[in-house]
């Protein structure tokens, strides 16, 4: 069940209010996912002096200017690592990196698959707006295949990663996808992260209006958004019957002939117990550290 109805209003405590008004571009998605994150905290009802956040480079990445908690804004691609160390020093913090497609995928995937490795108890949150948002709209590591970018204005012919996949594979003891065209499961999934003891990872599905979405004629950030409802929507119990299901790509794709890409899997992946890193350090210096 979601989070306490409560935490509707109680969550912008979180923010920091004389930061307002915020520079992410009209219609894109990134606070939407915020949103989801900060009303999951208030329903756990968590302190903020006993959170840490902390975010490459990227759009994404900009939102820790926007919350009232301890926040590190580290350099690209390198949260995971400053995380790790931050979480190993403070092991009573909620520690909650906060990344991008390009900034944890690109520059920054062998610092988050290791951190998955090492079951280090962090939440992950990876915004997927399939593009370079703040750069210029460049080429990224989930940019689908044939679509347009900066980079590739003739369609993308690289297949994208799927990140859920490559983190359950690095040893991610919680998987999830989300999207922001369903904020309250993604509340739900938020709340699941945070009370995961290990490494947690979500990624969320995001729009980008301003550069995949022009250079792709995909509509408003509006349309982009409702355009997320076409994608399969497997939760709970459907995921252990179907998993991955064919969609038919837009764009470019369709014009070159129909391509078909595998589909993705929304709710909670995968969900395993391993003992966590900070706890098995106590444990073998004798509980030296309380």
């Amino acid at each position: 069940m979601p989070a306490d109805h409560r935490t509707a209003s109680e969550y912008r405590r979180y923010l920091r209010q004389e930061m307002m008004p915020h520079i992410l571009c009209p219609g894109c998605g990134h606070g939407i996912v915020l949103g989801a994150l900060l009303r999951a905290l208030a329903g756990r009802g968590v302190d903020p002096d006993q959170v840490a956040m902390v975010a490459g480079i990227g759009c994404s990445s900009r939102l820790v200017g926007y919350v009232d908690f301890c926040t590190l804004h580290t350099t690209h691609g390198r949260a995971p690592a400053f995380a790790t160390g931050l979480k190993l020093a403070r092991p009573e913090l909620a520690v909650i990196v906060l990344t991008g497609d390009g900034d944890g995928l690109a520059i920054g995937g062998n610092h988050l698959i290791h951190a998955a490795r090492r079951n280090i108890g962090l939440l992950c949150v990876l915004f997927n707006n399939q593009v370079y948002g703040m750069t210029g709209g460049q080429l990224a590591p989930t940019t689908p295949s044939f679509q347009r970018t900066a980079t590739t204005p003739y369609g993308n012919l690289e297949p994208a990663f799927d990140a859920c996949r490559l983190l359950t594979a690095a040893g991610a003891t919680f998987v999830a996808r989300g999207m922001t065209l369903a904020p309250v499961p993604l509340q739900d999934i938020m709340a699941q992260a945070l009370a995961h003891k290990g490494f947690a990872f979500v990624e969320v599905l995001t729009e980008c209006p301003e550069y995949y979405g022009r250079y792709n004629r995909l509509g408003t950030g509006a349309e982009m958004l409702l355009a997320q409802g076409r994608l399969p929507e497997a939760v709970a119990d459907r995921l252990a019957r179907k998993t991955f299901l064919p969609v038919r790509e837009e764009g470019a794709g369709a014009a070159a002939g129909g391509q078909v890409r595998p589909g993705l899997a929304f709710g909670i992946l995968h969900r395993e117990e391993r003992p966590e890193l900070t706890e098995a350090l106590r444990a073998a210096s004798g509980g030296a550290r309380g």
